[in-house]
């Protein structure tokens, strides 16, 4: 086994818009398809800004532990992203980050951003290469799971009957509407500044979405709950259309519903457990995603998965850069690592591998041990900072039980 690790240092109307507007081809089955199973990967590793180098040693170590285990390679190249890229090359995702990104098997991505860039440009701060990223990458659904773990329902600032056996996924398209659609801008008109933006999804957009989605209902409890404003947005009718279309057709074992954003953000809090896949437009699911996500009492919980309908995906955490805390050895590296387990699953197809990481992770919970994050007062457990607890997932890695059934 080896373990390898490289760093590298408006006024335009609305039918000429529609006719730039990109028409992606529908597709006929989902994207959740890994690369075959082989001996070697090679994984661009991006630590980006904050926390993030951080959670990323961490990491790092678990996958070698995991590795050595199994018997097989991950070959790491580091690349910048963020604000690390700004200072560096002045650019918040440079192309020769995109070019290792796309000759990659899959990409794991840290964190990025930070008070320091927040100033800067539009152009020239750090979400604005991670938004560049996904365009160019193509990574169009993003996959956020929502999964209340025993260990720490109390986390949660819910009652524990509300919290207890929660596990939703969210589904959200990345790469369209209100944050992509044009034309967009901020003009003067009759004399006092006027700002606006366009939200527009395409028939193929919302396709392939809902493509995944069904695939992933499918796989998981077989019901899916798609969100829009149809009742006052054009948009959302045509969201809703198509969902209906292709999930009565394609996914006929799946159980559809709707459910409009305002009510599906009322939902989500007052009984969560009636979910089991949501699949939303990016800006619903932007909001929504963050909202189940503190269902389990922290981002430091909770990974996701950004993939398109060829070439490497990109797993990160759902959390924050948290410059606040950057080196001071109190970030939680959970997340990135059952980031890395969402890798090994739909980018790596190393199913079982995944399945052990996430039981690693289940069990250094068991163990008692917490970062600031989690810790909660009288709890009796042990508070540990990132390193600490990147030591003990990565030791339980290379001694546990291997899961006793393989779910696919």
């Amino acid at each position: 086994m080896k373990f390898y690790i490289a760093t590298a240092f408006f006024a335009s109307s609305c039918t000429a818009f529609v006719a730039k507007h990109p028409v992606h081809k529908a597709f006929r089955q989902s994207p959740l398809q890994a690369v075959s199973k082989k001996e070697s990967y090679a994984v661009t590793l991006l630590p980006g800004d904050g926390i993030g180098p951080e959670i990323t040693a961490s990491t790092k170590q678990v996958l070698a532990a995991l590795c050595t285990r199994f018997g097989f390679e991950i070959n790491l190249k580091e690349a910048l992203i963020g604000g690390a890229a700004i200072d560096a090359v002045n650019d918040p995702f440079p192309q020769e980050t995109l070019d290792q990104c796309l000759s990659s098997d899959s990409v794991l991505l840290a964190c990025i951003g930070g008070y320091k860039w927040d100033t800067n440009p539009r152009e020239l701060r750090p979400e604005s290469g991670l938004l560049k990223m996904r365009k160019e990458m193509g990574l169009f659904a993003n996959l956020r799971p929502a999964k209340v773990l025993p260990q720490l329902i109390d986390a949660s600032t819910l009652k524990r009957e509300v919290v207890e056996g929660v596990d939703v996924m969210v589904v959200r398209e990345l790469t369209g509407d209100v944050y992509f659609g044009t034309p967009k801008g901020i003009d003067v008109i009759d004399g006092q500044r006027v700002g606006y933006n366009n939200m527009i999804y395409s028939e193929s957009e919302i396709d392939r979405i809902a493509r995944v989605a069904g695939d992933v209902a499918s796989k998981r409890g077989g019901k899916l709950c798609s969100v829009d404003k149809a009742n006052v947005l054009d948009v959302s009718q045509l969201w809703r259309d198509v969902v209906t279309e292709v999930i009565t057709k394609d996914f006929p074992d799946v159980a559809l519903s709707h459910m409009y954003v305002d009510n599906a953000a009322m939902q989500l809090i007052r009984w969560p457990k009636q979910f089991d896949t949501i699949v939303c437009g990016n800006i619903f699911g932007d909001i929504l995603s963050d909202e189940a996500s503190m269902l389990v009492g922290s981002l430091g919980m909770l990974p996701s998965a950004s993939i398109g309908e060829s070439g490497p995906g990109v797993f990160e955490p759902c959390h924050g850069s948290a410059p606040d805390i950057a080196g001071e050895d109190k970030a939680n590296p959970l997340a990135m690592i059952l980031s890395a387990a969402m890798m090994l699953h739909y980018d790596l197809d190393r199913t079982e591998e995944a399945q052990l990481l996430e039981k690693a992770v289940e069990a250094v919970l068991d163990q008692g041990l917490r970062t600031p994050d989690i810790k909660q007062e009288g709890d009796g457990c042990e508070l540990v900072g990132c390193k600490e607890m990147g030591d003990a997932v990565a030791k339980l890695v290379a001694e546990i039980e291997l899961p006793a059934k393989v779910e696919v």
